[in-house]
């Protein structure tokens, strides 16, 4: 039997199946949003001075480029749920927020003096944000590995680490409200370090349990 063939069936036979034994992709979205959301108010809650914040332009920045990675990653697990499905497009919906990030991490240093470049990286509460993330973004990639479990994905580990890039920026977008640090240089270093922490855990796990 043609290969190709086998997994195009498999991945129609597993469309199929998915849509009648659980929620859409487009559901899990809203849920993981809406789960994400309940917690953080419930938990955290949003920064003091978020009036202020809300008409400056880092803090804007901060949250364009969360809620872009978040988008991304989220399209991009997704894809890599289906059998046979392509590694290159996915991975090239991340350049953008990327770019994003790393433009502005260079206008930032460009405008603050290099003094005050590590005031800056260090923030003010950089232990919280990696707490904060890690911990609003688990129950996320627990729900999202759940969901690829009902897929085939033929490459395991990547869709795993997906999953907890999508479950991180998720959890970042809305922590954003909370951090009092708006530094792209702070949201590169510890924001990228939380993420890490999800991704190295959803590959592992991706692994694990999306074989087959």
């Amino acid at each position: 039997m043609d290969t190709q063939f086998l997994i195009e069936t498999l991945a129609s036979d597993r469309d199929r199946k998915a849509c009648d034994q659980g929620p859409s992709w487009l559901f899990l979205a809203v849920l993981a949003a809406g789960t994400t959301g309940v917690l953080f108010f419930a938990a955290i809650g949003l920064r003091p001075d978020i009036a202020y914040a809300i008409e400056t332009a880092r803090f804007i920045v901060k949250v364009v480029i969360s809620g872009a990675l978040a988008v991304a990653a989220f399209l991009a697990m997704r894809t890599l749920a289906r059998p046979g499905a392509s590694k290159r497009p996915p991975l090239d919906w991340l350049v953008l927020p990327g770019g994003l990030l790393m433009l502005a991490v260079a206008a930032e240093l460009y405008v603050v003096p290099p003094n005050r470049w590590a005031d800056s990286l260090i923030g003010t509460n950089y232990v919280m944000c990696v707490i904060a993330i890690v911990s609003l973004g688990t129950p996320l990639l627990i729900m999202f590995l759940w969901a690829l479990h009902r897929q085939a994905p033929t490459r395991p580990a990547l869709a795993g680490a997906m999953a907890g890039l999508a479950s991180a920026s998720v959890a970042a977008f809305f922590y954003t409200a909370q951090c009092p640090n708006d530094s792209p240089l702070f949201v590169a270093v510890w924001y990228s370090f939380a993420s890490l922490i999800l991704v190295a855990a959803g590959a592992f796990a991706g692994h694990r349990v999306l074989r087959w």
